[in-house]
Order: structure tokens, then C-alpha cells, then sequence
């Protein structure tokens, strides 16, 4: 039997790669244009210098805006552990406790894994995304297993 690589260990976090990947790309490029911009932008005919600096400024703000939004969007994760399952996406977190969750859901066009809960709830789960392919199936199934493991040990199978 040849030792399980860190991927394979049940309690390992859920993480994307792809869109992790781009979003951390586009988040240096966002706060790398707006800085060029808001550097090299020339001061517009009839303008005071205070109205051009706090141009420049506000131009920077906005990108260092975007950047954190993409870099929140690059550190979606679900975290599970003995106890249960921590959700956090884009705009939210979420702890669940196993009971809580019926099952997971990853097929057809969805974009992610989604959780449906005993309270007829569905709860994305961001950090198991479809571009990420194979990779993504067999997170989703890994949760899946988790899940079923939970309510086999929480009903005495």
C-alpha cells in the first residue's frame, strides 16, 4: 500500500486551483494597471494639481478596491473536521455540523458543489468548482465519503 499524498487525507481543507490561480493573477493585474494609470495619468487641461492628486488617489483606491475583491474570491476554502464542516465563500461562512448536511450534489452545469441541508437548504460550496475537473469530482466525492462516514458513526452503523 503506498502512503496517502496530502490530497487524499480525509480532513484536508477544500481549496480551488484554477480559479484560485486566476483570480490571484487578475488581482495583480488590476492593482498593477490602476497604479500605472493613476502614475503616469497627465493632469487634464484647467485642473489644479490638489484635484489631480486626489485623482490619482482615488484611481489607485479603486484598484486596490478590485484587487481585494479578487483575492477574496481566491481564498474560498470548506474546511472540514470531526465535528463538522466550515463553508467560506465569496461572501459568506457557514459552519455546519455533519448532521446538518443530507448529501452533496456535483453534477450537471452547476459551477460548484452545493450541499443540501436538513433544513431543505441548499449551501454552495465554492471551494469545489467544476473547472477545476477531475480534481473537482474527486473532492466532491472525498466530501461525500466524509458526509456518509458522519451519519454512519452518528447512527451507530
Amino acid at each position: 500500500m503506498t502512503p496517502a499524498t496530502p490530497r487524499q487525507a480525509p480532513y484536508d481543507t477544500f481549496r480551488p486551483v484554477v480559479g484560485a490561480w486566476v483570480a490571484g493573477a487578475m488581482a495583480v493585474a488590476c492593482l498593477v494597471t490602476f497604479t500605472l494609470v493613476a502614475v503616469f495619468s497627465p493632469m487634464p487641461l484647467g485642473s489644479t494639481p490638489a484635484l489631480h492628486l486626489l485623482n490619482r488617489v482615488g484611481v489607485a483606491l479603486i484598484g486596490v478596491a478590485g484587487a481585494a475583491f479578487l483575492l477574496r474570491y481566491a481564498v474560498l476554502r470548506a474546511v472540514p473536521s470531526p465535528s463538522g464542516l466550515r463553508v467560506v465563500n465569496l461572501f459568506s461562512s457557514r459552519d455546519l455540523e455533519w448532521a446538518e448536511i443530507v448529501q452533496v450534489g456535483f453534477s450537471g452545469g452547476g459551477p460548484w458543489a452545493v450541499l443540501e441541508l436538513t433544513d431543505t437548504e441548499e449551501l454552495a460550496v465554492m471551494a469545489i468548482q467544476r473547472a477545476d475537473g477531475d480534481r473537482a469530482r474527486a473532492e466532491a466525492s472525498r466530501l461525500a465519503a466524509l458526509i456518509e462516514h458522519h451519519h454512519g458513526t452518528a447512527v451507530g452503523r
